[in-house]
């Protein structure tokens, strides 16, 4: 699973005019799942399933 930075550089998500994260293959916003044990949250594509991780 990669990092939303990672994704951002290696073009797999794009930002929005809001700055909302997006999917660059589904132009879905990516929703944002937490887990209260976890350090960070993931980030996944509702359409794709695509997955990332992004540090709280």
């Amino acid at each position: 699973m990669k990092s939303t930075r990672k994704g951002l550089r290696d073009g797999d998500l794009v930002k929005d005019t809001y700055e909302r994260l997006n999917c660059a293959d589904c132009d879905q916003v990516l929703k944002k799942e937490n887990d209260p044990d976890e350090v960070f949250s993931v980030r996944i594509c509702p359409e794709c399933g695509a997955r990332f991780k992004e540090l709280r």
